[in-house]
């Protein structure tokens, strides 16, 4: 279980992010599939996208134009849409044409290539930080069929803080300040103050003005609820003033 600060399209330019999420992955057991929960798609209830390949959603605009030619044909899940039906209960709606947003298809493109991994993505169907980690508990057994479970969105996300500055020396204090506070209480374990981050964090509203790049963070946690001691940072600093610290358990 993952969760990973996904960047923007202009990722694959960075002269460091793509070496280290392809280094992140050759560590990783190679996946049977991938099930992505990204913070650009919050639909409820709970929806399921595209099972087999279909165009990518470009949920971005004003960027120079080879952005929108990037493509990644990986495979399609439905099996893998099935037993999230299963295991998640309750209404799921499906949205057959909906593909692989940039939270999840940025970070992949570096991580697996290839493009050889069926890779399925589901929406938020909250933000409410215990709701999605009951979503992440319920979705837990899929990890046992070798299944890749990523929580995409940003470790901070203020994007009228972004900075030009390419030094990560350059973050703003409140991004530094959030940063430092989710390492130590992810280290720590304390799933209390994670779940009350925007009033425990200092810094919180500044450091997520709304909360959709973090959320997907509680996913993850329910999903490797059970191995929360072995949670580390793989990758950490700062992009344009915002932290990119992205964890895994197990």
């Amino acid at each position: 279980m993952i969760y990973l600060s996904h960047g923007a399209p202009p990722l694959a330019d960075d002269a460091l992010w793509p070496g280290q999420l392809a280094a992140w992955s050759a560590a990783l057991p190679r996946p049977t599939a991938v099930l992505v929960v990204s913070a650009h798609w919050e639909s409820a209830p709970l929806a399921i996208g595209a099972t087999r390949p279909v165009p990518l959603t470009y949920d971005f605009w004003g960027f120079p134009e080879h952005y929108y030619q990037v493509t990644y044909p990986a495979p399609g899940a439905p099996e893998l849409a099935g037993k999230v039906r299963k295991l998640v209960g309750g209404p799921v709606h499906d949205d057959p044409e909906r593909g692989l947003d940039h939270g999840a298809y940025v970070p992949l493109v570096e991580m697996y290539p290839d493009a050889d991994v069926p890779v399925l993505q589901i929406s938020m169907p909250t933000l409410d930080p215990e709701r999605l980690l009951d979503l992440g508990r319920r979705l837990a057994p899929l990890r046992d069929e070798g299944v890749l479970i990523v929580g995409s969105g940003f470790f901070t996300h203020n994007l009228r803080g972004l900075t030009m500055d390419p030094d990560p020396a350059s973050a703003p204090g409140w991004s530094k300040e959030f940063d430092a506070w989710g390492r130590e209480t992810l280290a720590a374990g304390d799933l209390d103050a994670l779940l009350d981050f925007e009033h425990r964090a200092p810094a919180g509203r500044l450091a997520h003005p709304r909360t959709e790049h973090f959320a997907p963070l509680f996913v993850t946690l329910g999903a490797g609820e059970d191995e929360l001691g072995t949670q580390r940072s793989v990758i950490d600093g700062f992009w344009l003033g915002m932290a990119k610290r992205s964890i895994q358990l197990g």
